[in-house]
């Protein structure tokens, strides 16, 4: 009898759970880089077409605080949160899993029922990270790349306050933590988008190096992301060009790339 009603009980959860998750699939046209003769250092722009599980993406934002040492970056952060909130708006109302990732501020989000539900997961033990190539970067970022006069201080407290926490979402910046939520949840897709390329986006241990050799499949949203990059330094290009440099790189050897725009029309198709 006891164990009729825990099977009921363990049926009624699954039911429940399965009336949550979203359905529908999404098509990205994801953009890679290949090199057709290896070692010839030409390389080739490729497009993808991967239909995607609405109920196994999330996308994580990467480190969008609300004010940059560098007022440089802190202005292009500012305008990418303007073009980032209505995307985030879709994926939710798509019932895509929005992770809100600001590095070195979890103490501000405490008490939020977002920031709890992560510290309360089951933690699930990563596989053993794959061996891949990290070939450097095509800029030089040694001086910090802040494109403006200014010097380092730690000027953020939370994350721009621009991008609206909404009640599903969950809040994290460690790399554990979301690797047990994506793995709970089924999670297999992971679009990233945020700053910077060449610094957090690669390196987090929530983000696409750490990510990828864990097994999950990430994908760069590449015009809701910004380079740490001064155009004073090699290889002696304009700010933008220096991003999109960046943003080649981890199309060869990191993972592939999708625009926003292209994002939000597969979100509308997919409803």
């Amino acid at each position: 009898m006891i164990r009729r009603i825990i099977l009921s009980a363990i049926l009624a959860c699954a039911y429940a759970m399965a009336a949550d998750a979203p359905s529908g699939t999404i098509r990205l046209h994801l953009r890679t880089r290949v090199e057709p003769f290896k070692g010839s250092g030409e390389w080739q722009e490729v497009y993808v077409e991967r239909a995607v599980p609405v109920a196994r993406t999330a996308i994580v934002i990467c480190d969008m605080w609300d004010k940059h040492w560098c007022s440089g970056a802190n202005r292009r952060v500012g305008e990418l949160a303007e073009r980032m909130a209505p995307v985030l708006d879709q994926a939710r109302a798509s019932g895509i899993q929005i992770i809100h990732a600001p590095s070195e501020v979890m103490d501000f989000y405490d008490a939020a029922p977002q920031r709890r539900q992560m510290l309360a997961l089951a933690r699930i033990e990563p596989p053993s990270p794959v061996a891949l190539a990290d070939p450097p970067l095509p800029i030089d970022d040694a001086d910090g790349g802040c494109d403006t006069a200014d010097s380092f201080y730690k000027a953020w407290s939370r994350e721009i306050p621009t991008l609206r926490i909404g009640p599903k979402d969950v809040i994290s910046d460690s790399g554990g933590e979301i690797y047990s939520f994506l793995r709970g949840r089924g999670i297999e897709t992971l679009l990233i988008m945020g700053v910077h390329t060449n610094m957090c986006i690669l390196n987090r241990s929530f983000a696409i190096k750490q990510m990828t050799k864990w097994g999950v499949r990430c994908v760069l949203v590449r015009d809701l992301t910004d380079s740490m990059y001064n155009p004073k330094d090699r290889p002696f290009v304009p700010h933008d060009q220096g991003t999109e440099l960046v943003i080649e790189h981890i199309e060869k050897y990191w993972a592939p790339s999708v625009l926003s725009s292209e994002l939000m029309a597969a979100m509308g198709a997919g409803k």
